[in-house]
């Protein structure tokens, strides 16, 4: 039988600040007081920001990691507009977040090539890349390996004295009473368990969450409906790829159909492709026939090295609840998708931003418990639209790639695809096919454009349309401020487009006037615990632009918008509104009417 954390180590000096002061308690009041704020299940990119974002409230909790040390290999890549606005908001360093990964230069394109050093079938932008992007966004979309951004948010953390961060400990089952949760855990080295308690549990264990399935929440959506491999190898890919540099490089031909992604193209790479079962089993996988395809993939010997490779199944999964009781679902722990699109890891992160103030608001009393019931009923519906997204991604890139390669002989199915190429009709279809996938590559809508509360599917990824309704992020504009502020300007010096000049504008977002701890008013409106920022007297929208979103926004015509910590609008202030209504709005969001 399991014992209370804190009565196992009452004997050794090993508490952090968090514990220590969850053993306190315990002495003082019994074991059955000694509860922490929150427990987050699982150490990924959620669980990490969860945890800092929280205790950006000055919300204590603790992180338990079942694994010593975390995989090397890179998984998700893409940090998204809107992941990097809220690391932004937060004071995370988006310019060091920068500094790592992918430069801009090699990471623009989207390649589809025969092998990487073969013939080039066709090419798209990655994402949004281009100058443009930053009139609707101030953070372009940046791609830094999962690992790099991991390390970031752990070593942020070794200085919030509100977080304890335990690895090698591992959740197996959880009990709910009183409003408290009681946690058993185990420590993975010894097998011994122990017990946590915790108001709150927030579920970041991932795909397989165990969490999820000690609470017995269903999920809908394919279970699977293909095998893939993943391959991480270390080799100088410049040399091969010449001035072809892009992000991704499709694969068509059909020994190694799939696609590798070049985190550096002098050295960190991996290759992604779905592999035939009946021919190559999983269990017969070993470093030669991974090596074997990366050679394939390359269409030349270069040296290379495994370092890992991993089956997983392409499928979508939604949670049907993301909340049971005190127990809350976030990340892959939430919904599980294909990489197809850079969705996952960024939804991941965008829970844990809407869940964060929400949490914070209820422990201080500020708030009731019916602003938690929110957060289902808002991130749930982006999952999936999300999954939607990315299945309809994947199925449009492997079918075009199956349809290339067809045929069970590998050397007739190359020859028919080297045929295509060199038959003007097919090459059109190619070419269209290739077309096809722009908006794969190009998900900004999704990205930035979702509103909470829509129950609608975007007609298309790549459109986005800024929207001041409620729900709906802030859009951004350029802005100045009137008067000196603590706030990291905007970092763009990595767009060589640029002029100083233009530089110089490109300091502040509209969105830097979103209070992270507290409700922001932009207007003329006073209330009590918001934050206020009046037009003209405090900022300044900037240019044309900038008079379209003060139009929008209904500040030039003497209403505002009253926006949430997490960056969304509240609520329009029309003109001839008054402070006793903007009170009642946020009094019924808090659900203290």
């Amino acid at each position: 039988m399991g014992i209370s954390m804190f009565d196992r180590y009452a004997d050794r000096d090993i508490f952090s600040p968090v514990l220590a002061g969850a053993n306190e308690l315990h002495e003082r009041n019994g074991p059955d007081q000694a509860t922490i704020p929150v427990l987050i299940v699982g150490g990924g990119p959620t669980g990490l920001l969860q945890a800092y974002l929280l205790s950006r409230f000055g919300v204590k909790c603790v992180i338990i990691e079942r694994y010593a040390e975390r995989l090397g290999a890179p998984k998700a890549h893409a940090l998204s507009p809107r992941t990097l606005e809220i690391c932004r908001q937060h004071h995370l360093d988006v310019k060091r977040l920068r500094s790592l990964g992918t430069k801009r230069a090699d990471a623009f394109w989207v390649n589809f090539v025969t092998n990487l050093s073969g013939k080039s079938v066709g090419r798209l932008p990655y994402e949004r890349m281009d100058v443009g992007v930053l009139e609707h966004t101030p953070e372009m979309i940046h791609n830094i390996p999962q690992p790099e951004f991991e390390r970031i948010l752990t070593q942020e953390l070794s200085h919030e004295a509100n977080v304890d961060i335990r690895k090698g400990v591992s959740f197996v089952s959880l009990d709910q009473r009183d409003g408290n949760v009681l946690t058993t855990v185990e420590e993975t080295a010894t097998g011994h368990t122990f017990q946590i308690s915790s108001k709150y549990v927030i579920a970041c264990d991932g795909a397989n969450s165990k969490v999820r399935n000690a609470l017995g929440i269903e999920s809908d959506g394919e279970d699977s409906y293909e095998t893939m491999m993943t391959i991480h190898f270390n080799a100088d890919l410049r040399p091969i790829v010449g001035d072809r540099v892009g992000m991704l490089h499709w694969i068509m031909d059909p020994s190694a159909a799939g696609f590798i992604i070049a985190y550096d193209l002098s050295g960190n790479a991996v290759l992604i492709g779905n592999f035939d079962t009946d021919r190559y089993p999983v269990e017969i996988w070993n470093q030669d026939l991974c090596r074997k395809f990366v050679g394939d993939a390359l269409g030349v010997e270069a040296p290379v090295e495994i370092l890992s490779y991993r089956p997983w199944l392409l499928s979508r999964k939604v949670a049907k609840a993301y909340r049971s009781g005190n127990v809350f679902l976030a990340g892959d722990a939430a919904h599980s998708f294909p990489p197809t699109g850079g969705l996952g890891l960024n939804s991941g992160l965008g829970d844990v931003h809407n869940l964060a103030y929400k949490i914070a608001f209820v422990l201080r009393g500020e708030a009731r418990d019916s602003l938690l019931d929110t957060y289902d009923a808002e991130r749930r519906h982006v999952a999936i639209v999300n999954s939607v997204q990315s299945v309809k991604n994947g199925k449009k890139i492997f079918g075009l790639l199956k349809t290339l390669g067809m045929g069970d002989d590998l050397v007739q199915a190359r020859q028919n695809l080297h045929a295509s190429l060199e038959d003007p009709n097919k090459k059109r279809q190619i070419d269209q096919g290739v077309e096809d996938q722009r908006e794969h590559f190009d998900n900004l809508e999704l990205h930035i454009g979702y509103v909470y509360g829509s129950k609608t599917i975007p007609p298309h990824a790549s459109k986005y349309e800024a929207k001041f309704v409620v729900g709906a992020r802030l859009p951004h504009a350029w802005i100045k401020f009137n008067q000196d502020t603590m706030l990291r300007p905007v970092d763009t010096s990595y767009i060589e487009e640029f002029s100083p000049e233009e530089r110089s504008l490109r300091r502040y977002s509209s969105l830097d006037l979103c209070d992270h701890v507290k409700f922001t008013i932009i207007g003329d409106f006073e209330v009590s615990g918001c934050k206020t920022y009046r037009h003209g007297i405090d900022f300044e929208a900037l240019g044309s632009p900038g008079n379209e979103w003060l139009h929008k926004s209904g500040l030039s015509a003497g209403g505002g918008l009253l926006l949430r910590p997490d960056q969304h609008i509240l609520m329009l202030i029309r003109p001839g509104d008054t402070v006793q209504d903007i009170q009642s709005t946020l009094n019924g969001h808090l659900g203290v009417c």
